[in-house]
């Protein structure tokens, strides 16, 4: 059994290139330093200001990323994903460092806009890179894979975060700052500049699309991504604030329960991801996590001890998280072509970019008016209708192909 379990676990590992693991460790490096978005509210709550105001904040952290990404994506398929990485990751680094040193809500709100829109534009280019260093038979894996290091960093991140956090909530930023320098040094010295030349086509992919655009079904996915990541993203804006508020939990264990989430997925996700990949049932995986994350906040209304509750829900979110988001990005990659990668990988981050100023933004104003039962009421409902579209999506892109 012991072997067995060995086996599996080194199967889920083996077959992905040397340039995918050095991805994912540029990735960890740089994720380990992810303190200031699970605490940036919480930071701003303690110096003063209010619930709306700190989701105002993060409307702007989301606003600035969709703006970023689009940008990414286009000088991804331009310049190449190599320089695009090296040149957001420094001076993402070097916003962070400055947004740590603004000390008025309108400063605030300028760098935050900044360090975001740099920030995400890091994204359409690390994924095009991972699509351009994988093969089709391995790439939910290779995603899988940067994933566990963005959760391993996440992990390491938000428990030492809450530490940092309980001294001085400056030291985030500073320590954020470092991670995303020693990243950029990372990818400088040892991932070097290669042609990108043209990959084989996938066999979803619609060879007959110039544009990101005229893929009216992809379109459609995106939409949908939209609603459901305004949901997800409660959990890292609004979901710390009620654990602080309403169950009272301190700030070193709510870093603990954050952490939690990335560790289960660095024990779970490849092997998973592994046993799943080949059975080509993307929508049906993303339909089912997406389900999981709506019932995880409805978790939240149960009246029983504060801790069991909290740690239920973030077991529930983990595995609805590890169920739909790695085929998600399996299933985009798979419509596209090698010229318009970093267009379609841009529209995906957007999409996310967009939720992170619709999500904590209207979560906070739910959760100022209507208290915290009405806001995960609401985002649990949102997320299970998220997930009968995605099954409607599946159905007729059934259909159409018949």
């Amino acid at each position: 059994m012991l072997y067995s379990t060995a086996r599996t676990y080194r199967n889920a590992f083996t077959g992905l290139s040397k340039e995918t693991w050095l991805l994912s460790l540029i990735m960890l490096i740089n994720r380990s330093g992810t303190m200031v978005v699970p605490f940036m509210t919480l930071y701003l709550t303690s110096i003063g200001y209010s619930i709306s105001e700190a989701g105002f904040v993060f409307g702007l952290f989301g606003a600035g990323a969709f703006s970023g990404a689009w940008l990414g994506g286009k000088l991804t398929d331009k310049l190449g994903f190599y320089p695009v990485q090296v040149f957001t990751l420094s001076l993402g680094g070097i916003m962070f460092m400055l947004l740590g040193q603004m000390n008025t809500y309108p400063l605030i709100c300028l760098f935050t806009f900044l360090l975001s829109f740099v920030n995400e534009a890091f994204r359409p280019a690390n994924s095009t890179a991972i699509a351009f260093y994988s093969k089709e038979e391995n790439r939910t894996r290779s995603y899988a894979l940067n994933r566990l290091a963005i959760n391993l960093g996440w992990a390491v991140g938000s428990a030492m975060g809450g530490i940092l956090a309980h001294i001085d909530y400056h030291l985030l930023f500073w320590v954020d700052g470092v991670t995303n320098i020693s990243a950029a040094l990372l990818l400088w010295l040892f991932l070097k500049p290669v042609k990108q030349a043209p990959s084989r086509h996938t066999t979803d992919a619609p060879l007959h699309t110039k544009s990101v655009f005229a893929d009216k079904k992809y379109l459609s996915f995106v939409i949908i991504t939209v609603l459901f990541a305004s949901c997800f993203f409660q959990l890292f804006t609004n979901l710390p604030v009620f654990f602080k508020k309403k169950m009272h939990f301190s700030e070193p264990f709510i870093g603990i329960l954050m952490a939690g989430n990335g560790i289960l997925i660095a024990l779970v996700e490849m092997v998973l991801i592994y046993k799943l990949e080949r059975r080509n049932r993307n929508m049906h995986y993303i339909t089912i996590g997406v389900a999981m994350v709506g019932i995880a906040f409805l978790l939240l209304h149960i009246p029983a001890q504060a801790t069991l509750v909290a740690t239920t829900m973030i077991i529930t979110v983990t595995f609805g998280e590890i169920l739909s988001m790695p085929f998600m990005n399996s299933y985009w990659i798979s419509r596209t072509q090698p010229g318009n990668r970093g267009a379609y990988a841009a529209l995906y981050t957007m999409a996310w970019s967009a939720a992170q100023t619709l999500g904590p933004m209207g979560g906070s104003w739910l959760a100022d008016k209507g208290g915290f039962a009405l806001l995960w009421w609401v985002v649990g409902g949102l997320c299970i209708l998220a997930a009968v579209l995605f099954r409607v999506y599946a159905e007729v892109k059934k259909v159409q192909e018949v």
